[in-house]
């Protein structure tokens, strides 16, 4: 299994803090070494930075904590494979183009023996997840086109997970850079951070940020993770089947898929 981890409408003290306790799981606290990766739109654009060495030891992770990126969303996802083997080609998140936009996909779980029925999007590695990715935007790309409504495509994930679920574990992230879907099929949480800011404790390192100092009574930042960062907030605990779009670090949309 893996780790996930994404930010809607982050500030970059949000971000360096989150990836910092989510790094600590590749390797040091948690079993999830074989490689890492990270996704930041920045505008239309993307800066991606992959590494096929734990994050907890990788030196372009600590590049990444300490630089004062902005992006309205970004995904990561540290690695524990248990399909493909470990090289950058198989680490998330993955990135593809649609309808003149950049998609990014990372997903935890697995489902064994999945082959995508041929399409316009190929598989580069050879990760069950990176074939999931390509089957979605088949899919989408076949029965959609760049006009159709967010409603009728949200409603398109949503079958598609629905689906996937059902033949084994599928957590999902996928943004366009306009919003950020989330399906949970086994775990997932988050929390939205608003104010009155104050104080939060990481879980996976010895790290406090006073969040009221480095934020603006306007800012909204949501963080949806595998497993809750910090000690001392209250986490919104997905349920399995359920699903969150989010833009701007508020959730739009939402539902629920029904039991796997």
């Amino acid at each position: 299994m893996c780790e996930l981890l994404a930010m809607s409408a982050n500030t970059p003290t949000d971000l360096c803090f989150s990836f910092t306790g989510l790094t600590r799981r590749g390797g040091a606290t948690g079993p999830h070494k074989d490689g890492w990766g990270v996704a930041f739109y920045e505008g239309k654009g993307v800066r991606a930075f992959h590494d096929v060495d734990a994050s907890a030891n990788s030196r372009i992770a600590e590049v990444v904590q300490t630089s004062p990126i902005k992006s309205e969303v970004a995904i990561c996802h540290i690695r524990q494979a248990n399909v493909g083997e470990i090289c950058l080609a198989n680490t998330h998140p993955f990135i593809r183009e649609l309808w003149g936009r950049y998609w990014v996909c990372a997903h935890n779980g697995q489902i064994t023996g999945f082959r995508p029925a041929p399409g316009y999007y190929e598989p580069v590695g050879s990760t069950d997840s990176e074939a999931l990715f390509c089957d979605i935007l088949n899919d989408l790309r076949r029965d959609c086109d760049r006009d159709t409504a967010t409603e009728v495509i949200v409603g398109r994930l949503v079958e598609r997970a629905r689906g996937y679920a059902r033949q084994g574990v599928f957590n999902l992230l996928l943004s366009n850079g306009d919003w950020l879907f989330t399906f949970c099929s086994t775990k997932m949480a988050s929390i939205t951070r608003r104010a009155p800011f104050g104080p939060a404790r990481l879980k996976d390192a010895d790290v406090i940020v006073d969040f009221e100092s480095e934020t603006t009574p306007d800012d909204v930042v949501s963080v949806i993770v595998t497993e809750p960062l910090t000690t001392d907030e209250i986490w919104d605990i997905y349920r399995p089947g359920e699903w969150r779009l989010w833009r701007q670090g508020e959730v739009i949309m939402q539902g629920s898929a029904g039991p796997n």
